[in-house]
């Protein structure tokens, strides 16, 4: 049976409201895992230091004769100093005071919306630059300081691929900052020989390493891993926001935390008790003169890595 005559159907109608849904659909990622994981302080200069201690190696001779006069003094321990940069990091957001007062789809156009949009993109910023094989600089007029990132740091503990290198340092020894990144050797597949082997190289340096960062390849290799001595448990971890395995070890249990921010060669093995992010400016948000029609914000961060202790983390560089 057709249609009656002069029916009114949405074909013929051009005021009908559209349907678009209030909230606005993101699958970008914003979890940082080495940020949740390791600690935080304040610091009051671009350049910032800390003291690294080692300890004398443990000796099976130390017996003394009863009633006998004092040694000679023992070599002090003293600390090395170490140090890197803040690095300064930004976003930008300009909305027009139309924007502002028009209504929108999930208000995604407001200045307050697109400021907290800026504030996820910068937290991954953040995230993505700690995880970075990069070496700390100065900076200088034109150019900006840089902050070493953690892989450049990782040197007692670090197994890389052929013709890799480990950064280095500009004082004498361990002193001074990270003046040059490691070098990148030839890319090989990662096994549970090689995760098991810098666990136990942070294990005698006499850190106890609990998280491994690795990216979403990695993850599912370490995941298969075979071995008589593999042994895995699921848990929800409230501080990192992820379902993670745990890693049951020689000496210890270790999450496996999957990075979309780490770099993919890299598996960071970590002790976060020996890291720490330092702001010298913690993340704000100040508006910035007006010039017309259109306010603007300006959102910033001016952060640094601080590793308190290289040899209480290591790095299965170079994987493929």
């Amino acid at each position: 049976m057709g249609v009656t005559a002069n029916t009114n159907e949405t074909y013929d109608v051009s005021t009908i409201r559209e349907d678009l849904q209030e909230a606005m659909i993101s699958i970008s990622p914003t979890d940082t895992p080495v940020m949740s994981a390791i600690g935080r302080r304040n610091v009051d200069n671009t350049y910032f230091e800390w003291g690294v201690v080692s300890l004398a190696a443990a000796s099976t001779s130390n017996r003394v004769i009863e009633g006998e006069s004092a040694p000679g003094n023992d070599a002090p321990t003293n600390a090395v100093r170490q140090g890197n940069y803040t690095q300064i990091s930004d976003k930008v957001v300009e909305v027009s005071d139309t924007a502002n007062a028009v209504n929108g789809a999930g208000d995604a156009q407001t200045t307050a919306k697109q400021i907290a949009y800026k504030l996820k993109e910068l937290k991954r910023d953040m995230e993505s630059m700690l995880c970075d094989n990069v070496a700390g600089s100065a900076g200088a007029s034109g150019t900006a300081r840089s902050s070493a990132g953690l892989p450049a740091f990782l040197r007692t503990n670090a197994n890389r691929g052929t013709s890799g290198a480990d950064g280095t340092t500009s004082g004498s020894g361990d002193a001074g900052y990270v003046d040059a990144a490691a070098t990148d050797g030839t890319q090989r597949a990662i096994t549970e020989a090689l995760l098991k082997g810098v666990i136990a190289d942070c294990w005698d340096q006499g850190a106890e390493p609990s998280v491994v960062i690795c990216g979403s390849s990695q993850k599912q290799t370490i995941s298969a891993f075979t071995g008589n001595a593999t042994r895995f448990k699921e848990a929800e971890d409230s501080k990192l926001n992820a379902a993670i395995d745990v890693y049951i070890s020689d000496f210890g249990e270790l999450q496996i935390v999957p990075s979309r921010f780490s770099r993919s060669r890299d598996v960071l093995v970590l002790d976060p008790n020996y890291a720490r992010v330092a702001y010298l400016k913690p993340t704000s948000q100040k508006p910035l003169a007006r010039t017309g029609h259109a306010e603007r914000r300006l959102i910033s961060v001016e952060f640094g890595l601080q590793v308190d202790n290289e040899a209480a983390h290591g790095v299965i560089a170079d994987v493929s």
